[in-house]
């Protein structure tokens, strides 16, 4: 029952990293999964940034 269990949260988990890299490529990030964390890199991502005035600020603790 617990192997079951823990089965079923790693698979929720492994759904929501996906959705996770789904949604940063719709915005043109690139991104990949690197065991349990999701990695956002590219010239997508430093370009979103430039673009974003908020996403800037936000980095400024504003």
């Amino acid at each position: 029952m617990r192997a079951a269990l823990a089965r079923l949260a790693e698979a929720r988990v492994a759904r929501v990293r996906d959705r996770i890299v789904a949604a940063l490529a719709d915005e043109g990030v690139e991104a990949v999964i690197e065991g349990e964390a999701v990695r956002a890199q590219g010239a997508g991502l430093l370009g979103r940034w430039a673009r974003d005035l908020a996403l800037r600020e936000a980095g400024r603790g504003r």
